[in-house]
């Protein structure tokens, strides 16, 4: 018997306390679940919890923020799946679409072009949110992590929380600390139209559509696309996919270059939503993004999607859904929370996420 072998025989026999452990907390989850949302309900029906058109714009707020996790997620969930290991300086990415967006919205409003064209002006701040982050992830593959193939994975790992506090930095001594607020919308935006019997703000609304066009566009490309083709083949095997003839080196910059370009989408989303950016913008989105890979399974680009989703849903409502059923004041501030720990029950029962992973053929064995 090999090594790995032996190993995997060890991993299968888990002593029975642990099994038996686990499915207490299973239990406890599930109890406390049922009883915070029956706690909710009654509260409803005694007039003290939130309204219907509450209830509705927690919901809409949970997709349209769950949109940009999931457009953050697809980044992480496409380099772990070509090089096997999470990029931990992706929110660092979405931070620097962002914040170069920002001087591109700044110079359209001290020209008045903001505010006689908004939609131009919001295409030209999203390509350029685009272009700058898939620049700067490019960039980071060529330099930090380019060198480093090979290595164990514990390095590229640490390199990858190095570089993002080398781009959070450098962004900061390029730009200031300070937060820098892009031009307010026009009013329109703040308007409210009726969708399926929804009341949705107009910026929620684009949030939500924008987000999802790109996550179809970033699934029909790795689908149908040669170079989509190619990534799969890589993400599967490499050194197979070398002896077909496939540029293995250009193929993983194409992946960086396209998780880096829906990190700008998010940048720009991300603004439109916040309008509020700094040199750690990037941090805590970039956590919650990666915990929504992992909720739908890490290197499943459709997880990562639905992952994000499900993600600004139990932030969203989850608070007032199941903590609020407890009494516990000021839930609205316990979203973090909430998240985290939806994470950590769905991996109790499902430890490969809710749509599983996808694993190269190194990583199974």
């Amino acid at each position: 018997m090999t090594a790995s072998a032996a190993g995997a025989g060890r991993y299968k026999r888990r002593p029975g306390w642990v099994d038996a452990f686990l499915w207490i907390v299973r239990i406890g989850a599930l109890v406390v679940l049922v009883w915070g949302v029956a706690g909710t309900v009654v509260q409803g029906i005694a007039g003290e919890g939130p309204t219907g058109e509450a209830w509705r714009d927690l919901v809409v707020a949970g997709i349209a923020q769950g949109a940009m996790y999931g457009l953050i997620a697809l980044g992480y969930s496409m380099v772990y799946g070509v090089l096997g290991f999470i990029n931990f300086a992706h929110g660092e990415v979405f931070m620097a679409g962002g914040m170069v967006g920002f001087f591109v919205a700044n110079y359209l409003w001290d020209i008045r072009f903001w505010e006689t064209d908004f939609v131009l002006s919001v295409l030209l701040v999203l390509v350029t949110s685009i272009l700058t982050s898939a620049l700067v992830a490019v960039i980071v593959e060529r330099v930090a992590y380019r060198p480093l193939r090979g290595s164990p994975r514990l390095i590229p790992l640490i390199t990858s929380i190095g570089i993002s506090f080398f781009l959070q930095y450098t962004f900061a001594g390029l730009f200031g600390v300070a937060v820098k607020n892009y031009p307010p919308p026009p009013d329109y935006m703040r308007n409210r139209i009726g969708i399926l019997g929804l009341q949705i703000e107009v910026t929620k609304l684009v949030v939500i559509v924008v987000g999802a066009a790109a996550m179809i566009g970033l699934y029909l490309f790795v689908e149908k696309t040669r170079t989509g083709r190619s990534i799969r083949a890589v993400a599967e095997d490499k050194e197979m996919a070398a002896l077909m003839g496939i540029d293995v080196d250009r193929t993983i910059v194409a992946t960086f270059a396209v998780g880096g370009a829906m990190a700008g989408i998010a940048g720009t989303l991300w603004a439109l939503l916040f309008r509020g950016v700094s040199f750690i913008t990037g941090f805590l989105p970039g956590i919650k993004a990666f915990t929504a890979a992992v909720l739908g399974g890490v290197g499943n680009l459709t997880g990562a999607m639905a992952g994000g989703v499900l993600l600004g849903l139990f932030e969203g409502v989850g608070p007032q859904l199941v903590l609020a059923g407890f009494g516990i004041p000021g839930v609205s501030q316990l979203k973090d929370v909430v998240a985290f720990t939806a994470l950590v029950l769905v991996l109790i029962f499902k430890p490969t996420g809710l749509f599983g992973e996808r694993l190269s053929a190194e990583d199974r064995a």
